[in-house]
C-alpha cells in the first residue's frame, strides 16, 4: 500500500539528511507502530507520507488517496469555545464528498454516542482523542495515521482507544500507522514495528521484535 524508495529528507534541503536513503514497503492491512528516540523523525516520516512535507530525494507511492489523520491533541482548540461533539463532526461533514454519513453511527464506533451533546472542551483528553478518531473515520479511510494517541490519556481511555484501533484493523481491515512512545503499548496492539534510528528504518513483525528484545540483542546494531 505504501512504497518508499530511496527517500532522503532534511529540513535544510541538503545533507546531512535526517532520514537517509529510506527504502520501505508497508503492506496493506497491517497495524504498524513507529518507535524511536525523541528527535528520531517519527513525526517527520508520517508528515512525508501524508504529503505535508516533500522528500528532498526519492519517492513515496501510496495506493490510495483516502487517508485519515488523527493528530496528537487539540492544540489549537479553544476549550472555552461552546461547540458540542456532534457539531464538531457536523462541521467536518460539510467538507466531505459523501454527505450521507451518519454521525451517530460513527460515534458508536468510538463509544462516544452518549457524549454527542457534550461540549468538546469539557471532555477528558482521552474522550477528545476518540472524537478525533471519529472525525478521521468519517471519510471511511483505507489508512488511519495517528500521532501518539495515548499521550496525555488516562489508562481507562488508553484501553478504550487501543481496543477501537485493534477492531478497526482486524474487523474493518483498516491499515493503522501509529507513532508510539510506549514500546509495551506498541507490542501489545500492533502487528508490525517500525524502528527509526539515526535516520534509518527497520521493519519487524511484533514476534521478530519481541525475540530480539528477549535475547537482549543490541537493536542499534540490528537496525
Amino acid at each position: 500500500m505504501i512504497n518508499i524508495k530511496n527517500l532522503c529528507f532534511s529540513y535544510s534541503n541538503k545533507p546531512p539528511y535526517a532520514l537517509n536513503n529510506i527504502n520501505l514497503t508497508i503492506p496493506d492491512g497491517v497495524y504498524l507502530s513507529i518507535i524511536g528516540e525523541n528527535g528520531s523523525c517519527k513525526t517527520t516520516l508520517i508528515k512525508l507520507i501524508l504529503g505535508i512535507l516533500k522528500p528532498n530525494l526519492g519517492s513515496i507511492e501510496i495506493s490510495t488517496n483516502n487517508i485519515g489523520y488523527v493528530p496528537q491533541r487539540l492544540d489549537s482548540f479553544n476549550s472555552q469555545f461552546p461547540i458540542t461533539v456532534k457539531e464538531v463532526l457536523s462541521c467536518h461533514k460539510k467538507s466531505l464528498k459523501n454527505k450521507n454519513i451518519n454521525i451517530l453511527d460513527i460515534l458508536k464506533i468510538v463509544n462516544m454516542n452518549d457524549y454527542k451533546n457534550k461540549l468538546l472542551g469539557m471532555l477528558s483528553g482521552g474522550q477528545q482523542q476518540r472524537v478525533l478518531i471519529a472525525r478521521a473515520l468519517m471519510g471511511n479511510p483505507d489508512i488511519i495515521i495517528l500521532d501518539e494517541p495515548s499521550t496525555g490519556v488516562d489508562e481507562i481511555n488508553q484501553k478504550e482507544i487501543y481496543s477501537i484501533l485493534r477492531k478497526l484493523n482486524k474487523e474493518n481491515k483498516k491499515t493503522i500507522i501509529s507513532i508510539e512512545h510506549n514500546i509495551n503499548i506498541a507490542l501489545e496492539n500492533s502487528t508490525h514495528i517500525l524502528r527509526i534510528n539515526n535516520g534509518e528504518v527497520k521493519l519487524y513483525t511484533v514476534e521478530e521484535y519481541k525475540k530480539i528484545r528477549n535475547n537482549n540483542l543490541d537493536l542499534d546494531n540490528v537496525i
